[in-house]
């Protein structure tokens, strides 16, 4: 699979077309439905969080999402050039206590970790932000 990629918005009604073209490069890819959901899931959570936090909303940025398959791993790269962030400052949220008290929002970190087989973010300050999300095929036995 070569790379393909697309560029979009900061807007969250732009999140449906990014959610279509990763779940299409996924399925192509040989994921399983319930893979594919994940995936899509994941890389929604990632591009709501730039929308969000790297960009305020500000719909005059953009953001664009890169997909490269080799063998049986799937990258999904999302690039932004909003605010920086640090990924070591978000804790492990406690569920009991979470839901205990209908907390809503901020479990976009722990998501894509909880959905995806790896999460790398490449932040330096003068080039762009990067986050890629990788999901390894199940090995075919």
């Amino acid at each position: 699979m070569k790379e393909r990629s697309i560029q979009i918005e900061s807007k969250t009604e732009e999140l449906i077309a990014v959610r279509d073209f990763v779940s299409h490069a996924a399925q192509e890819f040989g994921f399983s439905d319930e893979d594919v959901s994940k995936i899509a899931l994941a890389v929604d959570e990632a591009c709501t969080n730039v929308i969000k936090h790297a960009y305020s909303y500000d719909a005059t940025k953009n953001l664009k999402i890169s997909i490269r398959g080799a063998k049986n791993s799937f990258e999904v790269t999302i690039h932004d050039n909003g605010r920086i962030f640090d990924p070591n400052g978000v804790k492990r949220p406690d569920m009991k206590e979470y839901l205990s008290h209908f907390r809503k929002g901020g479990l976009g970190v722990y998501l894509m970790k909880s959905l995806m087989d790896k999460v790398e973010y490449n932040i330096r300050p003068g080039s762009p932000n990067q986050v890629k999300l990788t999901k390894y095929l199940p090995s075919q036995n």
